[in-house]
């Protein structure tokens, strides 16, 4: 996948100095390139990098903003980017339908605009890049049932950064495709999205359930990345309690090389960010996207030192 990845981007850049896309990539315009999510978190950092260096490749301008799961403040966001005339707008879902009707506006004023990190069918996006959500909770499940880490009957705990964001809720139905028929049982909590906090809510919680936690997925990549940490300070030794769930931070692909987390998930987030935008310049040029591109790969031990140099910068 990863290397699929790459052949895409390549082929991109490629077509980008070919000329082949030239009206798409028109120099000097404006993108706005607008998240959900919070830049103290990790993850964050790399979907950023990759709109920073397609706005270094194509020499457009892009504008960045995050929203820490305030959905007012992003549909206001998505607003001003059509009040601007942006040349396109990326933008992730916060909640399931809540950007339907700013999209259904950026449609109306004919601004490209994509869909990234977080799909949301309801809404009238030109394409979606990212991973797919379901897909993923339904992998997880299923590689814990797999390897005979769960069983019928038992009791599986998954700590969220945003209880109710589309991300978890995605997550947590493909999740429950596999449990449910097993009669496996769940609790999704509010870790939310301040580090010390979330240390501090995953430890009191492990402290007062660790008896009947069979295992752990972490539906955000906060979360996961928090594990070694929690388990230390709980008494928790590597593997004692499988656990799995995303993996796009150095803290998680440590975690995947030393034990503490079983599998994680990679999602491409610097060329996530940097096909999006592509395919809004490709829109904005009369070239309708016709498709979606789904990026990511569950990774063990023996893969983790792959995305471990990625993200370490190496």
């Amino acid at each position: 996948m990863l290397k699929k990845a790459i052949t895409l981007l390549s082929a991109i850049v490629i077509a980008v100095g070919a000329g082949f896309v030239s009206a798409a990539y028109a120099q000097g315009k404006t993108y706005y390139w607008i998240s959900h999510g919070s830049p103290a978190d990790p993850v964050w950092t790399y979907f950023l990098a990759g709109a920073k260096l397609w706005a270094e490749d194509t020499g457009n301008k892009v504008n960045t903003s995050f929203h820490n799961g305030d959905v007012p403040a992003q549909q206001e966001a998505v607003r001003a980017a059509i009040s601007a005339g942006a040349t396109g707008i990326v933008t992730t879902s916060p909640d399931p339908g809540s950007l339907v009707q700013v999209v259904k506006e950026a449609n109306a004023a004919n601004i490209p605009i994509i869909n990234f990190n977080t799909p949301d069918p309801q809404a009238s996006f030109n394409a979606y890049v990212g991973g797919d959500n379901k897909a993923f909770g339904r992998n997880w499940a299923q590689y814990l049932v797999d390897k005979k880490l769960v069983k019928s009957g038992d009791f599986v705990w998954m700590p969220v950064e945003v209880p109710g964001a589309t991300y978890g809720v995605q997550e947590e139905e493909g999740i429950s495709s596999v449990f449910k028929p097993l009669n496996i049982t769940w609790e999704v909590t509010d870790a939310t999205l301040d580090q010390a906090e979330i240390i501090t809510r995953m430890s009191d919680y492990l402290t007062a359930n660790r008896s009947k936690v069979k295992a752990i997925i972490g539906l955000g990549d906060l979360v996961t990345g928090s594990i070694k940490r929690v388990f230390d300070q709980v008494g928790v030794k590597p593997g004692e309690i499988p656990v799995v769930g995303w993996g796009n931070s150095p803290d998680t692909t440590q975690e995947v090389l030393t034990g503490y987390v079983n599998a994680a998930q990679w999602q491409d987030p610097q060329a996530t960010s940097y096909m999006a935008l592509s395919m809004a310049a490709m829109a904005a040029g009369k070239i309708p996207p016709g498709f979606n591109i789904i990026t990511g790969a569950l990774y063990e031990k023996d893969k983790a030192a792959i995305y471990d140099k990625i993200l370490s910068g190496k």
